[in-house]
């Protein structure tokens, strides 16, 4: 029986004997996995710029509950305890919309002022992407979407801090288009910027619009769970009531099925250039295996038994093929990082938001380099089953 040392020696002999042509084949191989993880890296990345959006927490234990536009149910108080008492749900928090004007200095725009408890925030993921969110106490503060800036051409650091004042236009019962105009009589100071370029609107306490007129419905509430195990349960008896219900949990995993899907197909467009390096591979072990014929005879004729030939070519293909595994890995991740320099050295110049189009998460990367060294495996049954099966003295003869 061989012993180990000397079976690595024999397997790595072509690193000295055949250097440019062994490192060729497993650069070769590394150019195939290095495009099979910059092309999957992309999708991971896409897929993290997409869901690094959405706040986890207390969020994905909520249900987003809609008054219909056809309006044959609304929410009122009376259904936000309805929601409270069913099985499993911990808490709800509401929302009132109403048309306004917001008064900014001289500057005056239309907007939808909503009406919230502190709490929403956190049922609903919103963050402040400027400034801070306002919390339970502080009825002074508004929040304002970055939709806002836009209309008055301003910059955050121009608005966060400064008072703006509000008047609501509350429709009335008796009349089919007629409004009463509210305003609120006081000044807020805008404590933050909430990041939505499509929509206009602010946010302030609830409180402030209940003190001063009767909310006639609610336009939105969230419904909290205690448990992801009772959303569907929750869901399901909110709907029977006629209210449009959606969960951030469901968008959440639809979005993983849909990366998925996209991660695969950009691997098999990187399998395409992996085949073709394999082929390479093989090709290189089968050239090896003729040139090792006569030495194979000798080992053969002075005790060396098939499985010993066998372990020592399939010892070589599984290190090359992890050996080009590992230079994928180096090349591909290198790669993907550089282009996020560059492309975050450019946003920021620009005055965009850096983000991390190519990410490698470890376990990727790990299964890559597995994948290597059972690719080599394969790539190496054939060459290594043909030459445990030479003939010793005809192997002796082969030049």
């Amino acid at each position: 029986m061989m012993r180990l040392d000397d079976m690595l020696k024999l397997a790595t002999r072509m690193f000295r004997t055949r250097p440019a042509r062994t490192w060729l084949t497993i650069l070769g191989i590394g150019v195939g996995f290095a495009a099979v993880v910059i092309l999957v890296g992309l999708g991971f990345g896409l897929q993290g710029v997409l869901l690094e959006k959405i706040v986890f927490g207390e969020a994905m234990l909520s249900l987003n509950v809609v008054t219909p536009p056809s309006r044959v149910v609304v929410i009122e108080n009376e259904q936000l305890d309805q929601f409270k008492q069913l099985p499993n749900v911990q808490d709800v928090a509401s929302l009132a919309s109403f048309t306004s004007l917001i008064t900014f200095g001289d500057l005056t725009g239309s907007i939808m002022l909503n009406g919230v408890e502190p709490k929403y925030f956190r049922y609903a993921g919103i963050v402040a992407q400027h400034g801070e969110l306002f919390e339970n106490g502080q009825a002074d503060y508004a929040l304002l979407s970055s939709a806002v800036l836009k209309l008055f051409d301003m910059e955050p650091e121009d608005i966060i801090g400064q008072k703006a004042s509000f008047k609501v236009f509350l429709p009335i019962d008796d009349g089919e288009d007629e409004v009463r105009e509210i305003p609120l009589n006081k000044e807020y100071t805008i404590k933050g910027i909430i990041e939505d370029d499509a929509s206009i609107f602010a946010y302030v306490a609830q409180q402030e619009l209940s003190s001063q007129f009767v909310i006639p419905y609610y336009e939105k509430a969230r419904v909290k769970v205690t448990d992801r195990i009772y959303l569907d349960s929750a869901e399901a008896q909110i709907l029977e009531l006629g209210f449009i219900v959606t969960a951030l949990s469901k968008t959440v995993e639809q979005a993983n099925k849909i990366f998925a899907g996209v991660q695969v197909a950009l691997a098999l467009f990187g399998a395409i250039a992996l085949i073709v390096s394999a082929i390479g591979m093989f090709n290189t072990m089968t050239v090896t295996l003729l040139e090792r014929t006569k030495e194979i005879g000798i080992m053969r004729t002075i005790g060396g038994s098939p499985l010993n030939i066998k372990v020592m070519f399939l010892t070589e293909s599984v290190l090359m093929g992890f050996l080009g595994g590992v230079v994928g890995i180096g090349i591909g991740v290198g790669g993907g990082l550089t282009i996020n320099f560059m492309l975050n050295t450019l946003a920021t110049r620009m005055g965009g938001a850096p983000m991390a189009l190519f990410r490698f998460p470890m376990p990727f990367l790990i299964f890559i380099a597995v994948f290597s060294g059972v690719m080599g495996y394969v790539t190496g049954l054939f060459p290594s089953k043909r030459a445990g099966k030479l003939n010793p003295l005809d192997a002796i003869r082969y030049s």
